[in-house]
């Protein structure tokens, strides 16, 4: 699943962009131009100039799955301004995370994130599986509703909802997003990889204010493999 920035972006404009938003919206969406100044109203800060593309995270197919999931859980997901989407065919060291401005299909910001111990009994930094099961400390897929903030063992934290049945059980094991010293791009200098979660979407230290701030409450988060 390695494509440019610019593909991932044109796919946005295609036939789900277009069944999903008013046709001016999805007119809107164009290939980006870097940017200055302002970025848009209620993202917050940080997010005046785009990052450089990544590999593996930049998914036309990924991108439409989760752009048809944003339509089939409508009822549930009140703010549709941003979704966050994970790409677990991608290994840990690359930043699989991608926030995404849904109405300018602008790429907010990209994260490395951890995939669980479960997923990845190795510890090769792929993930080989997926689970939803008790005790299985892997990482699941599906689209996760995004909840309130909370502190708890990793700090400053956003507790997340299974909304398909391969993650129908995340709320009760504990999957949620919270910060981990065992990520960031000094462990992947170390190791060539991130360390590994206990099925939860662990970023970094640095990122977690920005991430838990434009993926807040009420948000779509799509994992996939």
């Amino acid at each position: 699943m390695n494509f440019g920035r610019r593909q991932f972006l044109g796919a946005f404009a295609g036939t789900a962009a277009s069944a999903l938003f008013p046709r001016t919206a999805a007119e809107a969406i164009a290939p980006l131009q870097p940017t200055t100044g302002a970025w848009t109203p209620g993202l917050g800060p940080g997010a005046e100039a785009l990052p450089p593309a990544v590999p593996g995270a930049n998914s036309p197919a990924l991108l439409n799955r989760a752009l048809d999931a944003l339509h089939t859980h409508a009822a549930r997901v009140s703010a549709r301004d941003v979704i966050g989407i994970v790409d677990f065919s991608a290994p840990s060291r690359e930043a699989r995370m991608q926030l995404v401005d849904v109405a300018s299909g602008r790429v907010v910001s990209s994260h490395l994130v951890a995939h669980g111990r479960g997923s990845d009994p190795a510890n090769k930094g792929w993930v080989e599986k997926l689970s939803n099961a008790w005790g299985s400390e892997a990482s699941c897929s599906g689209s996760f509703l995004t909840g309130e903030t909370y502190y708890g063992r990793h700090g400053r934290s956003r507790r997340l909802a299974g909304l398909d049945p391969e993650n129908n059980l995340a709320q009760p094991r504990g999957i949620v997003i919270h910060a981990a010293s065992y990520v960031g791009p000094d462990i992947v200098s170390m190791q060539g990889r991130v360390g590994r979660s206990q099925g939860c979407f662990a970023v970094s230290n640095d990122d977690i204010d920005h991430v838990l701030q434009i993926l807040g409450p009420g948000r779509l988060l799509y994992a996939a493999r």
